[in-house]
């Protein structure tokens, strides 16, 4: 059993869309559907909505913990490595209080950083050497898979939805907070952010260009995933001007 929980682990190396990756990809799209079918459930049971928002917070900050235990534990914990400030990290902690908060500014984050780092991140997963059935393999896509049902879930039972000028907002937070990484980045020697060199393991940052080009390429890449992201709610308002579909809360 301890070998799974070893930094050093000799399991073989992840491999994308293995039967592992697209098994765990297919539990959470399933769950996804879940939660819009119980949607009507969790929004007319207060008691539930409760459980299941302070329940997923928790979630959410214990497998942050767990994994810096587990970096700590193995002499492996490095302030250029292991402070949760990529997207999804900051995603995980703004998810967590904003489940407890119904915090619709924080929703407008999540809701663009989460899907847009996380959906990346489950398809091109940057794990290194953990494949099934190490612990840094559960972890990511529990992680990562926690941060998608946060935003889905205040989407889906609380009724919030982006609007056209959230994608202003974020796009501007996005590139103020990537000023920021920058600086923390040059002097920690870090890369948050993947800003200063690309992901070791390949992520859909090959295809952007070199360095530091393809920083250009994810401003692009970040703001057409905005606008994909926010279609579903442009479709809805559209059928819902012509009488078809009901509003949504903001």
């Amino acid at each position: 059993m301890g070998r799974y929980f070893n930094a050093e682990y000799d399991g073989g190396r992840f491999e994308f869309y293995s039967p592992s990756h697209l098994t765990a990809l297919a539990v959470l799209l399933g769950v996804y559907l879940l939660l819009y079918f119980y949607r009507a459930y969790f929004k007319n049971n207060p008691r539930s909505d409760n459980a299941i928002r302070y329940g997923l917070a928790a979630l959410l900050i214990l497998q942050e913990l767990s994994l810096n235990i587990f970096r700590a534990a193995n002499g492996i914990w490095s302030v250029s490595t292991s402070l949760p400030l990529h997207l999804c990290g900051v995603a995980v902690v703004l998810s967590a209080v904003m489940l407890v908060n119904n915090n619709y500014k924080l929703y407008e984050l999540n809701y663009f950083w989460g899907l847009g780092g996380a959906i990346q991140a489950l398809l091109t997963p940057d794990i290194g050497i953990y494949s099934y059935p190490h612990f840094r393999f559960f972890q990511f896509f529990i992680s990562h898979g926690l941060i998608i049902l946060a935003s889905l879930y205040l989407t889906f039972v609380a009724g919030y939805r982006p609007t056209i000028k959230s994608i202003r907002r974020v796009f501007i937070i996005t590139n103020i907070y990537m000023v920021f990484i920058a600086g923390f980045n040059w002097l920690t020697q870090a890369n948050y952010l993947f800003i200063c060199h690309k992901p070791v393991d390949g992520s859909l940052i090959d295809f952007l260009g070199p360095w530091p080009w393809y920083i250009l390429s994810l401003e692009l890449v970040a703001l057409i995933s905005f606008f994909i992201y926010y279609a579903p709610f442009a479709i809805a308002d559209r059928l819902r001007a012509r009488g078809t579909v009901p509003g949504l809360k903001v």
